[in-house]
């Protein structure tokens, strides 16, 4: 089964690895060292920005 191509670019993964706490992690292990938690706080995380963004964009445009 071939993998999909990831929807968040190297550098958002990176900045959030290091916002969370397990950057240390990936430069020992790579990304299939983190923790299944780890992971979806990431995700949970990069939600979280878009959502705020979407929200500046909203708020800006009227």
């Amino acid at each position: 089964m071939a993998r999909r191509k990831g929807v968040m670019s190297e550098a958002l993964k990176v900045e959030l690895a290091k916002e969370l706490g397990f950057y240390d992690v990936v430069q020992k292990e790579g990304w299939g060292g983190i923790k299944t938690r780890d992971a979806g706080n990431m995700v949970r995380r990069a939600i979280e920005l878009a959502e705020e963004r979407l929200a500046d964009r909203s708020s800006s445009s009227q």
